[in-house]
């Protein structure tokens, strides 16, 4: 087993499928290149439950995200998300991902990055099926 990849995120940016099953999500890292992922719509709703509210109203927001392009969405390298494991750690938060044809990768938010992520999700939760919903 491959060690999982560890990046500590910039910033990043979302887009959802037309059919509503997932996330291509794109961070942008630290002395790195961007990264692709797709989040498929259980994994965003258990987030989206788990992830904290941010309670600091002075909180900075991250620069700009990367930009999505159609290669995004088109190109045969970018990975799906399987499953995600996160740890709770002081002024940030690790989130391993572990994707169905690559090493695992481990991005690290910190709070603003965090807080962006769960908006992002909460928009497009509206055009997401949560398929476990009851």
């Amino acid at each position: 087993m491959k060690p999982a990849v560890i990046r500590q995120v910039k910033s990043m940016s979302m887009s959802c499928d037309r059919v509503g099953n997932l996330l291509l999500t794109k961070f942008s890292n630290q002395g790195a290149s961007d990264v692709c992922v797709f989040v498929p719509a259980s994994i965003v709703f258990w987030l989206l439950k788990h992830l904290p509210v941010n309670q600091d109203p002075n909180l900075q927001a991250p620069p700009a995200g990367p930009r999505i392009t159609q290669f995004d969405w088109d190109s045969p390298h970018v990975p799906h998300a399987i499953t995600v494991n996160c740890k709770v750690l002081p002024g940030k938060i690790s989130m391993t991902l572990n994707l169905d044809r690559k090493p695992d990768l481990t991005v690290v938010l910190d709070r603003g990055n965090v807080e962006l992520m769960r908006q992002i999700m909460l928009a497009y939760s509206k055009d997401l099926i949560d398929l476990d919903a009851q």
